[in-house]
Parts: C-alpha cells; sequence; structure tokens
C-alpha cells in the first residue's frame, strides 16, 4: 500500500528478461529484500540490491497494463517505498495495482500551476469523478476536470518539478490507478445486482405463476 508521495526520482539502469534494474538513493535508507517500491505506481518486490541500485522482476500482466515495457536504459522513473504503519497518509490509498494507461493529450503551464489533460479508456473514465482522487504515474492527485473521454489535473509546481511529470511531453503514455474505493463500490453494487438476477431465473414464481394463482 502506497500513498501517492514520491519519494524521490530513480534512474533506469536497464529492462531485460523482464527484470527492472534502477538505480536510487534516498529509498535505500531502510530497504530489505522482498520490499515493494511503487516505480511509476506499479508495484514491485525488489529482489536484490547493492551499491544504491535494486532489481524487480516485472510480470507479463504487469507490461500489458503498464508503461514499464517503454523504459529504456537512462529513463526516469517516480519511487516510493511502502506505506508503515506509523507514517503519515498525505496522498490518497494508492494500491500500486495499475487499472491502464493514459495518454497526455496537452500540457498547459502557467505561474501557478501546470494542467495535464489526460485521455483515457471509458473502463477507466468511468470511476474518474471531478474533485476526486487518481493516482497518475503513481502520483497522488486531484481531479480539476471531467470530459467525455478525458480528464485534466492541476498540478502545482513543487510536484511538478520533483517528479517525471517535469519530463513529460504531449503523446507520453502514464500509469492510472483508479480511486480504489469506487472501485470497491461498483464491486458490491453489480454483484448483489448479479446475484438477484440468478436467483430470481432459479425461482418458481414467475408472471405467469402470478396470474395463474390470482395475483
Amino acid at each position: 500500500m502506497f500513498t501517492g508521495i514520491i519519494e524521490e526520482i530513480g534512474i533506469v539502469k536497464s529492462v531485460k528478461s523482464k527484470v527492472i534494474t534502477i538505480e536510487a538513493n534516498k529509498i535505500f535508507d531502510d530497504l530489505k529484500l522482498g520490499d515493494s517500491v511503487a516505480v511509476n505506481g506499479t508495484c514491485l518486490t525488489i529482489s536484490s540490491f547493492s551499491n544504491k541500485i535494486f532489481n524487480a522482476d516485472i510480470t507479463s500482466e504487469t507490461l500489458s497494463r503498464t508503461n514499464l515495457g517503454d523504459l529504456k536504459s537512462g529513463f526516469k522513473v517516480n519511487l516510493e517505498r511502502a506505506l508503515t504503519l506509523n507514517g503519515r497518509l498525505g496522498g490518497h490509498i494508492v494500491s500500486g495495482h495499475i487499472d491502464g494507461v493514459g495518454i497526455i493529450k496537452n500540457i498547459s503551464k502557467s505561474e501557478n500551476d501546470i494542467i495535464l489533460k489526460i485521455e483515457v479508456s471509458a473502463n477507466l473514465m468511468k470511476y474518474i469523478i471531478e474533485k476526486g482522487s487518481v493516482a497518475v504515474d503513481g502520483i497522488s492527485l486531484t481531479v480539476a476536470e471531467v470530459n467525455k473521454n478525458n480528464f485534466s489535473i492541476a498540478i502545482i509546481p513543487h510536484t511538478f518539478k520533483e517528479t517525471i511529470l517535469f519530463y513529460k511531453k504531449e503523446g507520453d503514455k502514464v500509469n492510472i490507478e483508479n480511486d480504489i474505493i469506487g472501485k470497491y463500490v461498483e464491486k458490491l453494487l453489480t454483484f448483489n445486482n448479479y446475484n438477484n438476477e440468478k436467483n430470481n431465473k432459479n425461482s418458481n414464481i414467475n408472471m405467469e405463476f402470478l396470474i395463474k394463482n390470482g395475483f
């Protein structure tokens, strides 16, 4: 579990045979073998580390759902260690399980903020609500505006400079994790509807039965 508050920017050393190697600094303060680290918002497990460099395995599922497959040596990535029980939840609850990727359609900069417009598929868009939370490349952000197939986020200069958003350009892919609360609410509602429909199909009580018995 993560908070969406990026701790540092790491440098990709290599991506090969479904193993990513990253150079970092700050996250090594208390890093242990088997720890979870969010890389561009994607929860990965440390398989080995030494001299400020760590390795993590990447599954086929992860490659198909995220932008990690596009990474090359020298690319910068957002890094965050897993949340501890005595830590602050400065952003929002982020699982590190990416729902899909979005495409940056527009970047608008002003003195006070930077506006990113991101296009996503319909199955991701349905969870995006105005003033709601969304994780973009692991960064906890607030949705400023919602349209049919895209949404906008307003980023303060500090967040922009301290994350890889500073290096992004129009057309780049970003990892999207929708708010986990919305997904659970949807599951509960659709699960109940499914069970009700199933129970109704298995029941002998139907319109014909009711008419026949005087109802």
